[in-house]
């Protein structure tokens, strides 16, 4: 006898917003199982409006709003018994973040909480990643998002420290992020590797798994710092519009996807690590499990 729910994640980035809703098979005796049901992106780039002037615009509330609307539709759809929805680093940094929430909730009827970095990083370390980890290795998590990029150390199966870091690939595209933000990350990320004898990397993140699956990998295998320093460098190559025509990136991939590299470059330059493994993991995941397992 099995039991199905039905629960459903909204990821209001920088970059773009998510809406994932999941099944959640229940048998007895048995681990649960969490199998995609659906998966909605829309290209909003709140980081824009947030990291240069401030506030999110008049323009991309109402769009905002325009998603949740057919967000709230689908899950009802979908017969989604529960659901969270959480805004990272535009919604924070906005003066109006909070005005921007209860215009949702009032026109689209979904509840937003804005969250920080390190409940970020506590959600995302939520899904399968502690199952993924070889329990005798060090690990440096990294997840680079649109206005930040969290690092997390783990060792021996357990979180020995984490940090997030004004850092992301909007901010970057802005240029945003002076030398001595680097020198902070790069100061960080030795200063809690140098006690380790060797470092992987685990990537998290849109940019890194489009990477990934450019590379025509099988999911279990890593890439190498060879692999994903060649790449940058064929990327840098190209124009914006030759990553569109000749690479197949979406619009608001081909531009980001660059300084997002660039990222995972330094942390493996600086930790040492000589590859990077790309679970299919990211926020929307953690907020299902987190929800689940009645951790948030």
């Amino acid at each position: 006898m099995i039991k199905i729910k039905k629960y459903a994640a909204i990821d209001i980035g920088s970059n773009a917003m998510r809406l994932l809703i999941v099944n959640i098979v229940e048998q007895d005796g048995k681990e649960p199982q969490f199998n995609k049901s659906s998966l909605v992106r829309v290209p909003i780039r709140l980081g824009q409006d947030a990291f240069t002037v401030g506030e999110i615009s008049e323009e991309n509330i109402d769009r905002m709003c325009d998603a949740m609307t057919a967000f709230n539709l689908l899950m009802k759809v979908h017969k989604v018994q529960s659901y969270r929805a959480f805004a990272t680093s535009a919604m924070r940094e906005a003066y109006n973040g909070k005005e921007v929430v209860d215009i949702i909730k009032d026109k689209a009827d979904i509840e937003i909480e804005i969250i920080d970095g390190k409940k970020e990083a506590a959600i995302i370390a939520s899904t399968d990643l502690l199952h993924l980890l070889n329990t005798d290795e060090t690990y440096l998590f990294v997840d680079v998002g649109g206005g930040s990029t969290e690092f997390t150390l783990f060792s021996n199966g357990k979180i020995v420290t984490s940090k997030s870091f004004k850092a992301g690939t909007v901010r970057l595209l802005n240029e945003m992020v002076v030398d001595a933000v680097w020198d902070e990350i790069e100061k960080w990320i030795k200063t809690n590797t140098e006690g380790f004898e060797e470092i992987t990397l685990i990537g998290s993140g849109g940019n890194i798994n489009k990477l990934f699956k450019m590379s025509g990998k099988a999911q279990e295998k890593p890439l190498s710092f060879i692999y994903v320093n060649s790449q940058y460098a064929f990327l840098n190559t190209l124009t914006y519009e030759q990553r569109i025509s000749e690479l197949g990136l979406n619009p608001d991939r081909a531009d980001v996807i660059i300084p997002a590299v660039r990222i995972y470059l330094n942390a493996m330059k600086w930790s040492g690590a000589r590859q990077i493994y790309v679970p299919k993991i990211g926020l929307s995941d953690g907020i299902v499990k987190a929800m689940y397992y009645g951790k948030i």
